[in-house]
């Protein structure tokens, strides 16, 4: 099988691939429902040494850079009120925290979680977190311009692997909420 994006060498449907994925990211797959099938939803096999995407893009071609994303877990406050919140946006974007996120959170303050926040809430490993399989009480905020695109590198949940999905299937995760400008141009 080949990727509608990228060169990858081991490509197959997450349904059949689910012993690669972490328990929650196998469970989203095996549940998944809605207009983009899971078939749909690609796992590539990939070396967890280049996980991070500037190695990864290096590794395996700039074109990549605009058809990949990166989720990223926050953490908002208001009083005693915390929130934790994923978000979706490019890999050659940042999330825009102290302006989209604040206000859709309506939070006074936000920041990246912890590491050990964001992978034992999420049951991912750092440096792979995907929306796939998030908690279900979290908001999902995801940039426009992820949907738009026709497929989507992701993490997988470990840093071993990618998924290849259709943009426009991030809309339909759990708590999905789709938000212009959240993704602001590198700086």
């Amino acid at each position: 099988m080949r990727a509608p994006i990228g060169d990858f060498a081991d490509v197959r449907p997450a349904p059949d691939r689910l012993d690669l994925l972490t328990p929650p990211v196998a469970a989203a797959v095996r549940a998944w429902s809605g207009p983009v099938p899971a078939d749909q939803i690609l796992y590539v096999d990939t070396d967890p040494a280049i996980a991070d995407t500037a190695v990864f893009v290096e590794h395996h071609g700039p074109a990549l850079l605009d058809a990949s994303a990166n989720c990223v877990v926050v953490v908002g406050k208001r009083g005693e009120t915390t929130t934790l919140a994923a978000c979706v946006v490019g890999s050659a974007t940042r999330v825009d925290v102290n302006g989209v996120v604040r206000k859709h959170l309506g939070a006074r303050k936000v920041r990246f979680a912890p590491m050990e926040t964001a992978t034992g809430d999420t049951g991912m490993e750092y440096g792979g977190i995907t929306p796939v399989g998030l908690p279900a009480e979290w908001p999902l905020l995801v940039d426009a311009a992820v949907v738009d695109t026709p497929w989507v590198l992701v993490g997988s949940g470990r840093r071993r692997g990618k998924i290849i999905l259709p943009g426009k299937a991030f809309a339909q995760l759990p708590n999905a909420v789709v938000l212009e400008g959240l993704g602001l141009p590198a700086a």
